[in-house]
């Protein structure tokens, strides 16, 4: 149902002053797209579809799982194992009816990604991976399109506004300036690892949502050229300023040829060269005698693992107490399967040829989750 009266739907904001007809009007000309529709994409599509957004883009190939739900609430248990985009899109679509929702259910790759990008004009960047991360990024400055961008982890969110110059200047900040190499795989730990507060997001993802808005609309002093960090357990916040380098514009694809054969993946993937190793096999391998199991985890970590016998050395403290490892063979395992990898590397390099070094596919997340099953 449309409503009689869209003004009436956005009243109190276009009683602002500084905002008036003419900054609606523009939100309801404006296209958004927006990357992700879990932690980060939630609020921010939540608070655009309410200020009346005409179009918004939702990418996302994943689906609503219960441990999405204590921060990602656009959804709700009835929703579990339906698409992210399209359940989303439909939500959405109740609390504006007005503007247009475009739900894409599938994975950004660098082959859908310039042409998804062409049909909007600002992008949200809602995901928690860097190989996506660095690539949309890529795609941005290619095409010229202003990047909003947000990151969490445990109590603390960033937010900024990159490839947009500052008025009166052609210098434009691109997330490359303030991190120019992808980190390896395992490197750097996703929510997933290293957990967040439910609330954080929530934050955050409504701090890149009103960045948008002040792009759109022209109020306001929108994060470009800067960096806001905020801590939730303290409420700090801090701005940094952020200047281009021009060192970092080689590391980003020339045109679209490039860009489309950049393995973004590989780039973020760890050059390890242990062996993986999925859960039956890792449950063959801790039945025999000669194996060393390892739990890299930090010492706080949850789940706990009373299943079988192993040592608990933190990834941070494995290259200090490998005096510990006795058996030719070892399996490492951590969270999802990231940080083992790392663990392998480090095993090898000091290890050789002396031991057989594996690393468990998943970690200890999937493991558990198979026994339930069994």
């Amino acid at each position: 149902m449309s409503d009689k009266n869209p003004y009436e739907r956005y009243n109190r904001q276009v009683i602002l002053p500084e905002f008036g007809t003419d900054g609606q009007q523009k939100l309801l000309r404006a296209k958004v797209l927006v990357i992700g529709a879990g932690g980060l994409g939630c609020p921010a599509l939540q608070y655009l579809t309410a200020a009346g957004i005409g179009t918004i883009g939702i990418v996302d190939d994943d689906v609503v799982a219960l441990n999405n739900l204590h921060r990602q609430v656009l959804y709700s248990v009835n929703d579990i194992g339906l698409s992210k985009a399209e359940r989303a899109a439909g939500i959405l679509r109740q609390l504006n009816p007005d503007i247009r929702i475009i739900p894409y259910n599938e994975r950004l790759t660098t082959q859908n990604a310039l042409q998804l990008f062409d049909e909007f004009e600002i992008i949200i960047d809602g995901t928690d991976n860097f190989s996506t991360r660095y690539m949309i990024n890529d795609a941005c400055v290619l095409m010229n399109k202003p990047l909003v961008y947000g990151a969490i982890s445990q109590f603390e969110g960033q937010v900024s506004l990159f490839n947009q110059p500052l008025t009166g200047s052609n210098e434009a900040v691109n997330y490359r300036d303030l991190f120019p190499d992808p980190p390896k795989e395992g490197e750097v730990l996703n929510c997933a690892e290293a957990g967040v507060l439910g609330v954080l997001p929530g934050i955050i993802g409504t701090m890149m949502a009103n960045e948008t808005i002040k792009l759109i609309t022209g109020i306001g002093e929108p994060l470009v050229n800067q960096l806001l960090t905020y801590n939730a357990l303290s409420n700090q916040v801090f701005v940094l300023n952020l200047s281009a380098r021009s060192e970092t514009r080689s590391l980003i694809p020339k045109n679209e040829s490039e860009f489309l054969k950049t393995d973004y993946v590989w780039l973020c993937s760890s050059p390890v060269a242990s062996e993986e190793i999925d859960v039956d096999t890792f449950n063959g391998l801790i039945e025999k005698e000669n194996v060393d199991v390892i739990d890299v985890r930090e010492l706080h970590e949850i789940p706990s693992v009373n299943e079988f016998k192993h040592l608990r050395i933190p990834l941070a403290q494995l290259g200090d107490n490998t005096w510990s490892i006795k058996a030719e063979n070892v399996i490492a395992f951590c969270q999802s399967g990231k940080r083992s990898l790392q663990a392998a590397k480090i095993l090898n390099g000091i290890f050789g040829n002396s031991k057989k070094i594996y690393s468990l596919r998943g970690g200890i997340i999937e493991w558990k989750k198979q026994q339930q099953t069994v």
